[in-house]
């Protein structure tokens, strides 16, 4: 299977975030995915989550997979259980880590559980400031997917 270029987002508000990270990406490396790039820290406010939560450290990642995206999905909820996440988790609400993945190569993917390029991305700041920073050519074709698929009404 040839590699396909990804780019997942990492996000977290309670712990050390950024040594979690890095185990997050050790775990990734550990796992087959060849890390390329990695954007810088990102501090965002809460939203949506519960009174008094703090404050989230957002990145994204980009590299190189030979497996399947279901593969890498579930390789992601492991590192994610890993590192204090429950696999059944209330969305909005802290957390240690959370790993989407954004982009799997250019590829549409609309399965039950996985939906890429990520339905919500192009329209949150805290995603693509760092997927800009690393790859923008996957930023700028996160916005075009965005923009044709309200165009028709999707």
């Amino acid at each position: 299977m040839a590699e396909t270029l990804c780019v997942i987002a990492l996000g977290g508000n309670l712990g050390d975030v950024p040594a979690t990270f890095r185990r997050a990406c050790e775990a990734l490396s550990d796992a087959g995915f060849r890390i390329r790039r990695f954007s810088s820290l990102l501090r965002t406010t809460p939203v949506g989550c519960e009174p008094g939560a703090p404050e989230f450290f957002n990145a994204a990642l980009s590299g190189f997979w030979d497996g399947t995206a279901l593969d890498l999905l579930r390789i992601c909820q492991k590192i994610e259980a890993d590192n204090g996440r429950p696999n059944d988790h209330a969305h909005h609400v802290s957390r240690t880590l959370d790993l989407d993945i954004i982009t799997f190569g250019r590829e549409i993917i609309a399965l039950p559980d996985l939906t890429v390029p990520h339905p919500e991305a192009a329209r949150r700041d805290f995603v693509m400031v760092p997927v800009r920073e690393i790859e923008p050519e996957l930023a700028d074709w996160l916005l075009e997917q965005a923009k044709s698929k309200t165009d028709s009404g999707g």
